[in-house]
């Protein structure tokens, strides 16, 4: 580097050039807040400023963010969150006894009653014993210890808090990890960050997403070659393709990381999300349990949970915790060692996850209208999903898998070779051309299925389900008369 002077100084160029940054850094991907994204939030502007589109606003329905699309907040939690951040409303008679009551609780908890104290590296120790409560009913009564709920921001931290403990070696002896295809892009992000392996199994799209034991093995075996696979990472209710497993499915797949030796880390942060007939939240520790010691006293694992999903949609609180089981407890205090540099996950986060896990009984007066207010979020969900579901099949070149829980739908698109051709002209992945043209010409974001993996030669994108039904209809029926445009333009 040529060193001019500068100021009499000589200048040897930057410290932190894109050459010599963290290389891991540089392949981390992150398809939610992608380059689709970016120019939606530029077209917003450009709208503001008054450029003519063919449309009048963006619909971003490409982050499983209900506030933003309009999802009301539930009132109970949020009367004692305000009381919780401005204790002085205490002594105003508009809220109800129990939200007082709840806020005093968890005011008592935090260091001199405020939640602007941080709280213990872990969380504080009554809303981790309120989460091991909640955890024993979900779960017909198997027992959960609150030293093993460790309370985090957002499921995302504790995920990554996780990964990190996993991944050693060099590499052959390289952890792999192993994670659905589609997947969320917080795996991929998090395994490409850490320099992790990332190893695909396949969802079967014919088989309504389901997972398949078989597959699991083709993957790993496959795996063993250049790697060392350590864990086993699921999704359910599934995240992008909204697939509910059966009791016998996670069965399967308990037996299958006792016989290969993997860590199995649950991402269960959908478990209210359950829409379709016949299907039913399982959580995999209760399952484990219920498979007796030879699993329950073997199998170690982590399982994830948030107040971002369900019906509460609190995403910009970042609430969540983790529960692990059967974890070394010289491991243990690694965890809880690594978990104390971040300090402490954020306090209202923690008060917003105590009132999740811990609601209004039948005998409190917030109980009527907090059922109210929660049945309605769900079951208008689950509206939307049949609503999205029957719409798409319509459509010729559209196919899309019934919706059983989460919220997004991930249907595939047939698209024309010309198509094809044009992205690969244009330097684009065929969904992602896609979708950049449904943005500019209908102002509407979707993430393109190559976001989160699909098998070689399909194309899918993710949607989510979450903006009013109105609001749903109308991007449905664009998303339908743009499908059928541009197979038209490239047929």
């Amino acid at each position: 580097m040529s060193q001019q002077a500068v100021n009499g100084v000589p200048y040897r160029g930057k410290v932190l050039t894109v050459d010599s940054m963290n290389p891991n850094v540089k392949r981390v991907e992150y398809a939610v807040r992608g380059p689709i994204v970016q120019r939606a939030v530029q077209i917003e502007k450009e709208l503001k400023e008054g450029v003519k589109k063919p449309f009048t606003e963006v619909i971003k329905a490409n982050i499983g963010d209900a506030h933003a699309m309009g999802q009301k907040p539930i009132t109970f939690l949020r009367q004692v969150l305000a009381l919780c951040s401005y204790p002085e409303l205490l002594e105003d008679n508009k809220f109800p006894e129990d939200a007082k009551k709840r806020a005093k609780r968890i005011l008592e908890a935090c260091g001199g009653h405020s939640i602007g104290a941080y709280s213990a590296s872990q969380g504080i120790e009554c809303i981790r014993q309120d989460v091991a409560r909640y955890i024993e009913k979900r779960d017909g009564g198997i027992s959960s210890n609150p030293d093993n709920i460790y309370l985090s921001t957002g499921a995302s931290d504790a995920i990554v808090t996780m990964l990190k403990l996993l991944v050693c070696g060099e590499g052959r002896t390289r952890t792999g990890v192993m994670i659905s295809i589609p997947q969320y892009p917080l795996y991929s992000a998090a395994l490409a960050d850490l320099g992790a392996v990332q190893i695909n199994y396949y969802l079967d799209e014919d088989k309504c997403w389901s997972m398949d034991v078989a597959e699991l093995r083709r993957s790993l075996n496959a795996a063993r070659q250049h790697c060392n696979p350590r864990a086993l990472c699921i999704i359910n209710p599934g995240n992008p393709t909204g697939q509910v497993q059966s009791r016998q499915c996670i069965e399967d797949v308990i037996r299958f990381a006792k016989e290969e030796n993997l860590f199995l880390m649950a991402d269960e942060v959908y478990q209210d999300n359950v829409y379709a007939e016949g299907c039913k939240f399982h959580s995999f520790k209760k399952v484990l349990f219920e498979m007796g010691p030879e699993y329950s006293s073997t199998v170690e694992m982590a399982s994830f949970h948030s107040t971002s999903k369900c019906y509460m949609g609190e995403c910009g609180f970042r609430g969540g915790y983790m529960e692990v089981i059967n974890m070394d407890p010289d491991v243990k205090a690694q965890l809880t060692k690594l978990v104390s540099v971040r300090l402490c996950p954020p306090v209202p986060g923690q008060a917003l996850l105590d009132l999740v896990v811990n609601p209004p009984q039948p005998d409190e007066p917030s109980y009527t209208t907090f059922m109210k207010e929660r049945t309605a979020v769900l079951e208008t969900l689950a509206e939307k999903a049949r609503l999205t579901e029957q719409m798409f099949n319509k459509v010729p070149g559209i196919t899309c898998n019934p919706v059983q829980g989460a919220m997004y739908t991930f249907p595939r698109i047939t698209l024309p070779q010309k198509a094809i051709d044009k992205a690969k002209e244009e330097g684009q992945v065929p969904d992602m051309y896609y979708c950049m043209r449904l943005l500019e010409e209908e102002g509407i974001c979707l993430v393109p299925g190559s976001g989160f993996g699909q098998r070689e030669g399909t194309f899918h994108f993710r949607m989510t389900i979450l903006p009013p039904t109105e609001k749903l209809k109308v991007v449905l029926e664009k998303i339908t008369a743009f499908h059928q445009k541009f197979t038209e333009e490239f047929s």
